[in-house]
């Protein structure tokens, strides 16, 4: 691909914002200061950061880490005592600096967001520089032989020959030439300015940013790592979490950024809002015990404060009202069509299955059943890394599907964390039911079928609450009907 100077938003910028995000926020923020008063949040924050400083190297390819030795690191800090020998490709004692000085970046990054700095090149080069301490040397292409060797690296100034990357596929990929990068480095960060003028929501300009610096590519090694970090510096300018970007997240990432070549940032817009929503959820759900006991060293005084205490308390309920009358909607919403596909797979299966069973269990407000299926929900939740509260909202429907095997594609409607107050999810997961030689039906296999809750609240707007809703339920769907199909 030919390199082609940089170009700004596109032209549909407001369109491809996240409609997930602006309510969310507005739940989180009602609650910040009481999360931040609690010390599990901090550790939260402190673990997110060490797992974005891990992640983003093997990313890179820098260095691989086991798994579980990569969650003990994040649970416990960046030691390597805690890494045996075999964990890593590299010496544990390299990895280790590496990994520090991506810590120490990303830490970093508050630091300018506190001070209120202005982004510039110069602040770009000296990112640079902490992200590369301890690596001495990248790989480039010997012109004169054709040979990949390592050479020295460039820590913290503009790139002096070209990088551009040979592919799988014998083509290259052409960034900015080295003798345009100053003047486009400074078109890049003019731009940014105009669009944080236009308050251009944090998701597109995050996007925008990571793919437009990437485009440049203006340093020897390492412009993944830096754009990574420039992303995360518009969430943090807005109070949202830094980027977190996993190895798990690679395939998607780079086939966005391909996609972003060709014109069309919406994938990663995409990727980097889910990414965001995953970090406020997980927030959201901290443990209530620990953030009572920040609330016990705040001593209310007067009765203005307890009259203050009790308008809330009743703001907090019309909020949860009409939380679920929305919740309410959706699950009309979900059980129509689930009705729809339960009738479309009988008539397809009547003829060739003669004993097929097909039919949906619904449980609405106020059903005497509504504690049904609490295993199969919190495992769920598990999965995709929250806490299921079924104490103060819980309504469920259940698509049955006894033809050969017996699958059931389970919707829930419940509380996300410990607290409640306003903010819903929906997730739906399959299972199988199995017959024991005792005659008992066990549950075996539970799945999710989507990789993050639908969350909703009193903030939602009702019609775009809708249409969001029916596509992500097209999803579930789809996905539930593959994991019975691969059960035949």
């Amino acid at each position: 691909m030919f390199w082609q100077p940089i170009k700004d938003l596109p032209s549909n910028w407001q369109v491809l914002a996240s409609s997930e995000m602006p309510p969310l926020v507005t739940v989180w923020n009602e609650q910040a200061d009481r999360l931040r008063q609690s010390g599990e949040f901090q550790t939260f924050n402190e673990k997110l950061r060490r797992e974005i400083a891990i992640e983003t190297g093997i990313i890179e390819r820098l260095y691989t880490i086991d798994r579980g030795i990569t969650r003990l690191l994040i649970e416990q800090g960046i030691n390597e005592a805690l890494i045996p020998h075999g964990a890593t490709d590299r010496p544990v004692k390299q990895v280790v600096s590496m990994i520090k000085d991506q810590e120490a970046a990303i830490e970093g990054l508050f630091d300018f967001v506190g001070g209120q700095r202005i982004l510039s090149t110069s602040y770009i080069k000296q990112l640079h520089q902490l992200l590369t301490q301890s690596q001495d040397s990248t790989e480039a292409l010997d012109q004169l032989t054709g040979k990949i060797v390592r050479v020295s690296l460039i820590k913290g100034d503009w790139k002096r020959q070209p990088n551009n990357p040979l592919r799988q596929n014998g083509t290259v990929h052409e960034y900015c030439p080295p003798e345009q990068v100053i003047s486009e480095m400074d078109k890049l960060i003019g731009l940014h300015h105009q669009h944080r003028n236009q308050k251009v929501p944090p998701e597109i300009e995050a996007a925008w940013l990571h793919h437009r610096f990437t485009q440049i590519h203006p340093f020897q090694d390492g412009n993944g790592r830096v754009a990574r970090c420039l992303a995360s510096l518009v969430f943090i300018q807005a109070s949202w979490f830094p980027l977190v970007l996993t190895r798990d997240n690679r395939a998607d990432y780079i086939a966005a950024l391909e996609k972003a070549d060709e014109g069309d940032l919406s994938s990663l817009i995409n990727l980097f809002a889910k990414s965001q929503k995953q970090a406020f959820l997980r927030s959201l759900g901290l443990s209530e015990q620990v953030l009572s006991e920040a609330r016990r060293t705040q001593v209310i005084i007067s009765s203005i404060a307890d009259k203050l205490k009790r308008t809330q308390s009743a703001s907090i309920q019309d909020r949860c009202r009409k939380a679920e009358s929305y919740a309410s909607d959706l699950f009309e919403i979900a059980l129509n069509r689930l009705q729809e596909v339960a009738e479309e797979i009988s008539l397809s299966v009547q003829n060739i299955v003669s004993d097929a069973q097909v039919f949906t269990i619904p449980a609405r407000t106020g059903d005497s059943r509504s504690y049904y299926h609490r295993y199969q929900v919190v495992e769920t939740a598990k999965q995709l890394g929250y806490f299921a509260n079924l104490r103060n909202y819980h309504t469920w429907i259940q698509l049955v599907i006894n033809v050969e095997t017996s699958t059931t594609i389970l919707l829930s409607f419940h509380v996300l964390g410990h607290e409640y107050r306003g903010l819903l999810v929906c997730t739906g997961c399959a299972y199988r039911r199995d017959d024991s030689e005792e005659g008992e039906r066990n549950l075996s296999d539970i799945q999710s079928l989507s990789d993050s809750p639908f969350q909703f609240s009193y903030a939602d707007v009702e019609e775009n609450l809708r249409e969001r809703f029916k596509q992500w339920l097209e999803e579930i769907i789809l996905t539930g009907l593959d994991y019975w199909n691969k059960s035949l």
